[in-house]
């Protein structure tokens, strides 16, 4: 390819993207009441800069290859950032490996670009081979933090490539650009991932959402998502882990079960959204719930409806792994609306509106899991007559 053709070329994929960034995001018709998803994802990998894929210059990539690819952009940690809203982004390369990313919004749900570089996380001694799935969350201690998973081999199975540690990261910043990484978190599990740092102290320490497992993969016997209290975040170990939601059997959660963002704090209590896992003859199965927690006992659940809250739609089912729906950031603004980012099959990033008021009224008037087919008629009926008598 000569210059004048490598120039028109290049002119097209800037003019291709800068559409892409510029395209307007509307509501979908015909929500479900409780929230409103969106037309088009917020990001995916063709939201990722030009300059983070292409080599511009002439001589080294005459034929305007793809040097560096992306694959995917999900699980988000979002905030406010001044008057915006910016997500953490999860960017998987061509070669597997995850990396963060900040994209910034004026209204939350188009026209995120994302920043010059990506972030430069430092590496710990024992140095992890992938890290994904940021949690951030604003802590009254002053420093905003991030929450991530931490993934190395395990070098005690050293045949089997696929064996992994996956441990609860920490690091901190005031600015999203500069990075101090604390030592990750130290727990009785062996694995730890989807790890949350409640916003506020508890009783002056810092409290942690766990989800201890015994296998990289498979929930081990903590059962469910964990809270557990640190005296020292600079060497977070929680000693004891307590359950705050179990798993049971035939539900949204019967495989495994983790918390999503930090909590929203409501005048009701702390709001939560997590994730639940069940197996199917196509595979697992990712699906979101909310439940609430008391305001003075964030350990202590006070109400949980049954079902999931949101479950993967349409082209959203469809991706690297299909039929998810994963989420680790929301953001509440002041005037009360919810902005829920979304991953759907660990492909790309969504966005669904909602307020606080809509989602107290859904966990406080949603039947909770009646746990038997009878009862979730009984259920069903109560509904029913309760129309026809109107």
């Amino acid at each position: 390819m000569n210059q004048s053709a490598f120039t028109k070329k290049l002119k097209q994929l800037q003019q291709t993207h800068a559409r892409l960034i510029r395209r307007q995001n509307r509501p979908q018709k015909n929500g479900n009441g409780i929230f409103d998803r969106y037309e088009h994802p917020v990001l995916t990998a063709e939201h990722t800069p030009l300059t983070w894929r292409y080599d511009f210059d002439h001589p080294s990539n005459p034929h305007l290859m793809t040097r560096l690819g992306v694959n995917c952009v999900f699980n988000v940690g979002a905030m406010e950032w001044g008057k915006n809203i910016v997500l953490m982004a999860r960017v998987e390369g061509w070669d597997r490996k995850s990396f963060f990313a900040v994209a910034e919004s004026q209204n939350g749900v188009d026209h995120f670009q994302f920043w010059d570089y990506p972030v430069r996380m430092p590496e710990l001694e024992d140095k992890e081979t992938n890290l994904y799935d940021m949690r951030l969350v604003r802590h009254e201690d002053g420093w905003i933090y991030g929450l991530f998973c931490a993934e190395r081999h395990d070098d005690s199975k050293p045949s089997d490539l696929s064996a992994a540690i996956a441990r609860g990261g920490i690091a901190r910043t005031k600015d999203l650009l500069k990075w101090e990484r604390l030592p990750d978190l130290k727990t009785p599990a062996l694995h730890q991932r989807n790890c949350v740092l409640h916003p506020e102290f508890v009783n002056g320490k810092y409290a942690f959402y766990t989800r201890p497992m015994n296998d990289f993969a498979a929930t081990g016997s903590g059962d469910g998502i964990g809270w557990g209290l640190v005296d020292d975040i600079t060497k977070a170990e929680v000693n004891s882990e307590s359950i705050i939601d179990p798993r049971f059997y035939h539900s949204i959660k019967e495989g495994k079960n983790g918390l999503g963002p930090a909590p929203i704090k409501t005048e009701k209590g702390w709001l939560h959204l997590a994730h639940g896992v069940r197996n199917t003859a196509a595979g697992m199965r990712y699906v979101l719930y909310v439940f609430l927690c008391d305001l003075k006992d964030p350990s202590q659940q006070i109400s949980a409806p049954g079902g999931h809250f949101m479950g993967p739609e349409n082209d959203e089912r469809v991706g690297d792994v299909s039929n998810v729906v994963f989420a680790n950031g929301w953001v509440a603004r002041k005037n009360g609306d919810v902005f829920i980012y979304y991953g759907s099959s660990d492909t790309r990033t969504h966005v669904a509106t909602t307020t606080v008021e809509k989602l107290l009224d859904y966990v406080a008037n949603t039947p909770p899991d009646a746990r038997r087919s009878k009862l979730c008629v009984d259920q069903r009926c109560e509904l029913i007559a309760k129309n026809r008598r109107r």
